[in-house]
C-alpha cells in the first residue's frame, strides 16, 4: 500500500511542477510581449513627437520664408514697378454694343392645342345608338372644356411674351444707351486730355495709378490731385504704406522645450532703413507711373508728397504727415534707371527731394506745391481718409467717383475682407471685386457704386445680376448714396445680391471706423430718397420705409404705409395680418382680419379697397411695437362666399406699395395659389437692424385653411 500511495504522491507532485513550469513559461512570455509593447509605443511615441517637431520646425521655417519674401518684396518695389506694364488709354476698355439676344425661353413656345380624336372612344363595339350618342356627347364635352382652357394658357403665354418682349426692349435701350455713354465719355476724356484739360489729367492720371499692376494690394492708394494746365504740371499727394508693413520680426524658430514659437526681433535699425527706403521706392514709383502713362505729352513735371494720415507727435491731433516730396521734371527723370538705383539716393541726391530722417517716427519734412494751392480744377480721390483742410466728414455726394470707389474697398477691408479697386473703366460692370475668406457664406463678391442722388433704377439691379452671372462670382452687392425702390428690392428677391442704401452705407463706415456723410447737416446718418433700405441676399425682398419724417411733431401719428392686394380669377380672399415675434404672433389682439380690423396701438388696420386692389391694409412699420420683428401677410378662403373653393384659382397677385395721395410706389410679387390648398403664406415684411423692414415671399400653403395657419402662428383656435 506504501509503495502505491508513495506513487500516486509522487506522480501528483510531478504533475504540480509541471503545472508550475507551465505558468512559469507563460508568465515569462506574457513579461516579454508586455515589454515589447511598452517598447513599441515608446517607440511610436518617439517617432510621433519627432513628427511633431519635425512638423513644428517646418511651420516656423514657413514662416520665417514668408517674412523674408515680404521684406524681399519691399526692397524690390521700385525694381518690380518699372517691369509693370503701362497705362494707356486703350486700358479704358471700350464696351460693345452686342446686347445679350432676347430668350423668352418656353414662352416662345405655343401651347399644343387639343384635338377631338384624343377624346373620342377607341374603335369598338357599344350596345345601342343611345350609349353611342352619349358617349360622343361626352367626348366632345371633354374636348370643348380641354380647348378653353388650352386657347386660355395660350392667350396667357402671348400676354406674358408680349410683356416680356417689351421689358427686354426697355433693358435693352438702357444698356445700349449706356454703353454709348461711356464710349462717347472715354472719346470726350482723351479728346479734353489731350487739350491739357485739368479735370482729364486729374482722371485720367488717378485711374493709371490705381490701375497699375506695380503697387501690392497691401499698399494703399489714397490720393489728393491737381493739374496746373499752364505748368504742364501735375501736384498730387500720394499716400504712403506705414511703419508697420516693415515685419518686426526677423526670422521664427521652434523651442521644443516650451513648445511654442520665438521669434527673432529685426535690429531696430534695421527695420527704419528698409522703411525709409520703401518710402523713397514709393514716391520715386510714382513718379515712374505718372511720366509711362503720359501717352499725349501733357506733363513736364510732377509733384509728389507721400504722407500718412496719424496723430501730429508734437500737436496730438490727426494730421496728414509728409515725410518724402520731390518735384521732378521730366527732362531729369527720363534719364534715370530706376532699376539700378539706390532708391533713397536716387530721391535726395539725384532730384533735390526731401526725405524724413525718421519716417518711423513720423518726423514731417515741409512739402512742396500741394494739390490745393493749384489754381483751376482739380480731383481728390480717396478710400476713407478725410479731406485735407476740413474738420467735417466728407460729403459722400461730393466726392470723386474714384475716391467713392476705394471709400467702398476700404469699408470691406474693415469688414475682414480682401478687396481691390478695379479700373475707372472698361471694368466690366465692377467696380470693386472683393473675397471673403468665410467658410460656407464666403466666396467672390463683385461690387458695383452707384453716386446718386435719385433713387437706383431696376436696370442697374438687373445689369449686376448678369455681371455676377458672367463674373462667376459668389454674390453681387450694389452701394449707392441713394436710395433703391420696390422694383429692385423684389427684383433681387431670391438671388445672390445685397443692396446697400446710402443711409445704410454711412451706418457702416461709422461701424467700421470711417467717415462719410450724406450732403450738408445730415451728420452721416440721415436717410436718402425716402429711406428705402435693405438687402436682398439670403432671400429678402422688397422694403418699405420706416415712414420716418425729418422732424415729427410729438403728437402727430406717423404716416401709414397702404398695401393694396390684387389677384386674377374670381376666388373670393380674406387678407389678413400677424404681427409677430419671430414666428409668434404678439397676441390674439394682433391677428388683423375682418372680425378685428386693427391692432391695439392702431400701426396695423384694415381698410376699404379700390380699384384694381381686392382688399387693402394699413400699416405704420414706425408704430409697431418694438419687440415685433415681423408683419405676416396671409391669404384664405372665404367659407361664406365659396366654401368649396381652393386657392388654384389665385394667380398673378401682388401687392401694390401705395403713397399717401394713392400713387403707386411699386409691387411686391407673391406666390400663385395650388389646388387643394385653402389659406397661404403671401410673405412677410422683417425688420431689419437699422429700423428698415424688408419683404421676404412667402408660398407656404395650408390645406385645413386659415386654422391651420394660425395654430402654426400661435393662435389658440376654438
Amino acid at each position: 500500500m506504501s509503495r502505491r500511495s508513495g506513487g500516486l504522491i509522487g506522480d501528483w507532485a510531478e504533475a504540480q511542477r509541471r503545472q508550475q513550469r507551465t505558468q512559469l513559461i507563460q508568465q515569462r512570455e506574457a513579461e516579454r510581449r508586455r515589454r515589447a509593447y511598452e517598447r513599441d509605443v515608446a517607440r511610436g511615441q518617439r517617432e510621433q513627437q519627432a513628427a511633431y517637431r519635425q512638423h513644428r520646425e517646418a511651420e516656423a521655417r514657413r514662416r520665417t520664408e514668408r517674412i523674408d519674401a515680404e521684406v524681399t518684396a519691399l526692397q524690390g518695389l521700385l525694381a518690380a514697378g518699372c517691369r509693370a506694364p503701362a497705362f494707356r488709354m486703350a486700358d479704358l476698355v471700350r464696351r460693345s454694343e452686342a446686347l445679350e439676344p432676347f430668350n423668352p425661353g418656353n414662352l416662345a413656345h405655343p401651347v399644343p392645342m387639343p384635338r377631338i380624336e384624343q377624346f373620342q372612344q377607341p374603335g369598338g363595339w357599344l350596345p345601342g345608338a343611345g350609349r353611342r350618342a352619349q358617349a360622343e356627347r361626352e367626348a366632345h364635352a371633354r374636348y370643348t372644356q380641354a380647348w378653353q382652357a388650352a386657347h386660355a394658357a395660350e392667350t396667357e403665354r402671348r400676354r406674358q411674351l408680349a410683356a416680356y418682349r417689351e421689358q427686354y426692349d426697355r433693358w435693352a435701350a438702357e444698356q445700349l444707351a449706356g454703353v454709348r455713354r461711356h464710349n462717347d465719355g472715354l472719346t470726350e476724356l482723351a479728346t479734353a486730355l489731350r487739350a491739357g484739360g485739368a479735370e482729364a489729367a486729374v482722371e485720367y492720371f488717378s485711374a493709371a495709378l490705381y490701375a497699375s499692376t506695380a503697387w501690392p494690394e497691401e499698399l494703399p492708394r489714397q490720393v489728393s490731385a491737381a493739374y496746373d494746365p499752364a505748368a504742364r504740371q501735375l501736384v498730387l499727394d500720394w499716400e504712403l504704406p506705414r511703419y508697420e508693413v516693415v515685419p518686426e520680426a526677423k526670422s521664427v524658430r521652434y523651442v521644443p522645450g516650451t513648445d511654442q514659437d520665438k521669434e527673432t526681433a529685426r535690429p531696430a535699425t534695421q527695420r527704419r532703413g528698409l522703411y525709409r527706403d520703401l518710402v523713397a521706392q514709393c514716391v520715386l514709383l510714382v513718379v515712374r507711373e505718372l511720366y509711362a502713362a503720359d501717352e499725349f505729352g501733357v506733363l513736364d513735371s510732377v509733384v509728389v508728397n507721400g504722407f500718412v494720415d496719424d496723430h501730429d507727435p508734437v500737436t496730438g491731433r490727426e494730421a496728414r504727415l509728409v515725410l518724402a516730396t520731390v518735384s521732378a521734371a521730366r527732362t531729369a527723370f527720363t534719364g534715370l534707371r530706376l532699376e539700378q538705383v539706390s532708391a533713397v539716393d536716387c530721391l535726395v541726391e539725384g532730384l533735390r527731394g526731401q526725405l524724413s530722417a525718421r519716417p518711423d517716427q513720423l518726423t514731417a519734412v515741409r512739402p512742396g506745391r500741394r494739390p490745393d494751392e493749384v489754381g483751376g480744377s482739380g480731383g481728390v480721390v480717396s478710400h476713407g481718409g478725410h479731406v485735407e483742410g476740413g474738420e467735417d466728414e466728407p460729403d459722400l455726394f461730393a466726392m470723386d467717383p474714384i475716391a467713392f470707389e476705394n471709400l467702398v474697398a476700404e469699408l470691406f477691408r474693415a469688414m475682414g475682407m480682401e478687396a481691390v479697386t478695379t479700373q475707372r473703366s472698361g471694368d466690366g460692370g465692377v467696380d470693386v471685386e472683393a473675397l471673403d475668406p468665410a467658410p460656407i457664406r464666403g466666396g467672390r463678391i463683385v461690387v458695383q457704386v452707384k453716386r446718386y442722388r435719385n433713387t437706383v433704377p431696376p436696370t442697374a439691379v438687373r445689369d449686376l445680376y448678369g455681371t455676377v452671372q458672367d463674373a462667376g462670382a459668389n454674390k453681387g452687392v450694389l452701394v449707392t448714396t441713394s436710395s433703391f425702390g420696390p422694383g429692385s428690392y423684389t427684383f433681387a428677391n431670391g438671388k445672390p445680391l445685397e443692396l446697400v442704401p446710402g443711409a445704410e452705407l454711412v451706418e457702416l463706415l461709422h461701424q467700421y471706423g470711417l467717415r462719410g456723410r450724406l450732403g450738408a447737416g445730415s451728420g452721416g446718418g440721415g436717410s436718402v430718397g425716402g429711406g428705402v433700405g435693405g438687402s436682398a441676399g439670403g432671400g429678402v425682398g422688397s422694403s418699405v420705409p420706416a415712414q420716418r419724417t425729418p422732424e415729427p411733431a410729438p403728437a402727430a401719428p406717423s404716416e401709414h404705409s397702404v398695401l393694396g392686394m390684387s389677384w386674377a380669377g374670381s376666388v373670393a380672399l380674406d387678407v389678413c395680418a400677424l404681427v409677430c415675434e419671430g414666428s409668434r404672433v404678439l397676441s390674439e389682439d394682433h391677428f388683423v382680419f375682418f372680425n378685428n380690423p386693427r391692432t391695439p396701438d392702431g400701426s396695423v388696420r384694415t381698410r376699404a379697397h379700390a380699384a384694381p386692389d381686392k382688399a387693402a391694409l394699413e400699416v405704420s412699420f414706425e408704430d409697431l411695437p418694438q419687440r415685433a420683428d415681423r408683419l405676416v401677410l396671409v391669404a384664405a378662403i372665404d367659407p361664406e362666399a365659396d366654401p368649396h373653393a381652393d386657392l388654384a384659382g389665385f394667380t398673378d397677385a401682388h401687392v401694390r406699395l401705395l403713397g399717401a395721395t394713392g400713387e403707386e410706389l411699386g409691387r411686391l410679387e407673391v406666390s400663385d395659389g395650388r389646388a387643394g390648398e385653402t389659406a397661404l403664406v403671401l410673405g412677410s415684411f422683417r425688420r431689419r437692424a437699422n429700423g428698415d423692414w424688408d419683404f421676404v415671399i412667402g408660398g407656404k400653403g395650408y390645406r385645413a385653411g386659415l386654422e391651420d395657419l394660425l395654430r402654426e402662428h400661435g393662435v389658440e383656435v376654438a
